[in-house]
């Protein structure tokens, strides 16, 4: 069974529209890389989304984009500079967008006075590979006879140490 790592990326750009499409490609690749091809689309949607209302309202264009991989579930946040930046105006149709398309989202403002959107994605069940049964393996030549409660005391513990005297050659 493949264990999820925790998984961390930051990225600092200036919003232009070529910037944007460069963006969502640089995005896809990270969330490709790390095995999460089904939130390409939602993600870089979401986040492409963002970056253009940024765009499109906002004075200063400095944005940051972190990723955060926990295992479950990517949290993608996009943090602006510009502090006449109004989402409950500005970025009123982003933000119904990401509440339609995401598992969470919220937005808040940082001590720096930098207001970060961001929202969340949950990752859906894979396809599970089955386990195959394997049989053990015995790891003496001599089997105990059965049922052991009717075997003497005395005669188990001489069968005890000789398996750990075999195990103790095998290592």
């Amino acid at each position: 069974m493949k264990t999820a790592v925790p998984r961390y990326y930051h990225l600092d750009v200036e919003v232009s529209p070529e910037r944007v499409r460069q963006v969502r490609r640089i995005l896809a690749a990270h969330l490709r890389f790390w095995d999460l091809e089904n939130l390409v689309q939602p993600v870089c949607g979401g986040a492409e989304m963002l970056l253009r209302a940024i765009d499109e309202h906002a004075g200063d264009k400095h944005t940051s984009i972190e990723l955060w991989w926990n295992g479950q579930h990517l949290i993608t946040a996009v943090g602006g500079n510009d502090h006449g930046l109004r989402p409950d105006q500005d970025l009123r149709d982003c933000l119904e967008h990401l509440a339609a398309t995401s598992d969470g989202w919220g937005c808040c403002a940082t001590d720096t006075g930098t207001r970060v959107i961001w929202f969340s994605q949950r990752a859906r069940a894979g396809e599970r590979v089955p386990l195959v049964p394997t049989a053990p393996t015995p790891i003496t030549q001599e089997g105990l006879e059965l049922p052991r409660e009717i075997m003497p005391v005395a005669q188990l513990a001489d069968r005890t140490a000789l398996v750990d005297g075999l195990l103790e050659e095998a290592r």
